[in-house]
C-alpha cells in the first residue's frame, strides 16, 4: 500500500537516521508542516532499539516511520542500503506502521551546513549531526507527501 494512502488523516512521524552506532530521530507534527530533531540514540541489537524506538513511538503517538535510505551517489545501493532494508522490514513488522524508505543523499551535509550557519560548535555539531541529519530526511518526506506526490 502507497504510504501517504495508509495515512489519510495524516499523524505524526518519525523520521530516523540509521548508522551503525546510533540512530537519529525527528518527529513532525500531525499536519506534516515541519520537521523537529530529536534525539540521536545509541544503537545496540535489534531487541534493544525496537524497545526504545516503540517506547518514542508510543510516546509520541506516532503513525508512520519515515527511514533513510543510503544510496551511492550514482543512485545504486550498497551493504548499508541492504541494511536499512532490512531494519525497516523489522520495524514494519514490529511496530505494525507504514514505513517510508527516503533518499538520504546529502541530508548529512544540508544538516552540517544548517549547523555551522548557526555557529554552532564542532563538538555541539558532532554530538546532534544524526538527529539533525533526520530531521532534513523528514522535512523532505513531509514536503513531498504534503504535495500528494507520495
Amino acid at each position: 500500500m502507497d504510504f501517504a494512502e495508509a495515512l489519510p488523516d495524516g499523524g505524526a512521524l518519525l523520521g530516523l537516521d540509521l548508522g551503525t552506532k546510533t540512530i537519529g530521530t525527528a518527529t513532525c507534527d500531525a499536519g506534516w508542516r515541519f520537521a523537529t530533531n530529536g534525539k540521536t540514540l545509541g544503537r545496540g541489537k535489534w531487541g534493544r532499539d525496537r524497545s526504545v524506538l516503540a517506547e518514542l513511538i508510543k510516546t509520541r503517538s506516532i503513525k508512520g516511520l519515515v527511514l533513510g535510505l543510503p544510496r551511492n551517489m550514482d543512485g545504486t545501493e550498497g551493504p548499508r542500503a541492504q541494511a536499512s532494508r532490512a531494519f525497516a522490514r523489522n520495524c514494519a513488522e514490529a511496530f505494525e506502521l507504514p514505513v517510508l524508505l527516503w533518499d538520504e543523499r546529502w541530508s548529512t551535509q544540508s544538516a552540517e551546513a544548517a549547523m555551522i550557519g548557526q555557529d554552532m560548535s564542532r563538538a555541539k555539531r558532532a554530538e546532534a549531526i544524526d538527529s539533525h541529519a533526520a530531521a532534513v530526511i523528514l522535512q523532505g518526506a513531509i514536503d513531498r507527501l504534503a504535495g500528494g506526490v507520495i
